[in-house]
């Protein structure tokens, strides 16, 4: 039988090596205590190897994960109750509790797969897939994933409230909810789970779940940040509705 691969894993600087044959418990308790936050998990995602293949099962009973490749080339939606197996030699893992979103980092000896980006080098328009997204549109989630980009290391960000996401763009509140409902009806389109719910509980749980996709698919970077200064240094003017929303 193969020996399983020594899986290391990093959050907010920290280095912590899962165990072959022990549970590696991730969570408001357990072998990453990632924060105290009331809206997390006590155990929330169960790190296990089982023959010579190490998995990731969500154990909780409310809250989902997105995990990429850490290149943003695959992303799955992890579900309470599901488990995937860790096949890349990176592994990125997002997840929103409250109005906090964190990320850590899975290192994996072993690489069972690899895969290959293409990036399109074009400004003002970005494509997932064949759904593009106007300007306006990428500061909108710029603005909500602002305080994740930022992030040294892989750890902890906010994401704002629609109204501070709006003042941040110098946006009336109408005009970005208008845009967000757009953004989320595009990636839904295409396959994006989790950006469509109930009444009542959709506005928080989207905007969440739009930051997770948007860091985890490389739907904007760090780099891009620089849009958002140059969108407040041009006055923010509120845009139009003929940029396709």
């Amino acid at each position: 039988m193969t020996a399983p691969a020594t899986l290391r894993v990093e959050f907010c600087g920290e280095r912590y090596t899962a165990t072959p044959g022990t549970d590696f418990v991730v969570g408001r308790e357990g072998d990453l205590e990632i924060d105290d936050n009331p809206y997390l998990h006590r155990r929330f995602l169960l790190i296990t190897e089982e023959a010579g293949l190490w998995w990731i099962a969500n154990v909780g009973s409310l809250l989902s994960a997105t995990i990429t490749d850490g290149s943003g080339g695959v992303q799955a939606w992890l579900p309470p109750g599901a488990r995937l197996p860790i096949v890349f030699p990176r592994v990125q893992v997002l997840f929103s509790a409250g109005a906090t979103t964190y990320d850590f980092m899975i290192e994996n000896d072993r690489e069972y797969f690899s895969t290959t980006n293409i990036h399109a080098g074009a400004s003002g328009t970005t494509t997932i897939g064949a759904v593009p997204l106007t300007s306006s549109q990428r500061l909108l989630v710029l603005a909500l994933a602002e305080h994740v980009l930022k992030q040294d290391s892989p750890g902890r960000g906010q994401i704002p409230s629609s109204a501070e996401a709006a003042e941040r763009l110098g946006w009336p509140l109408t005009t970005f909810n208008r845009k967000l409902d757009n953004v989320c009806e595009k990636l839904d389109k295409v396959g994006v789970q989790g950006l469509r719910g109930g009444r009542g509980k959709l506005a928080t749980n989207r905007r969440a779940r739009l930051v997770e996709y948007a860091v985890a698919s490389h739907l904007v970077s760090r780099d891009d940040l620089v849009l958002l200064e140059r969108n407040a240094a041009s006055g923010a003017e509120t845009p139009g509705d003929v940029d396709g929303e």
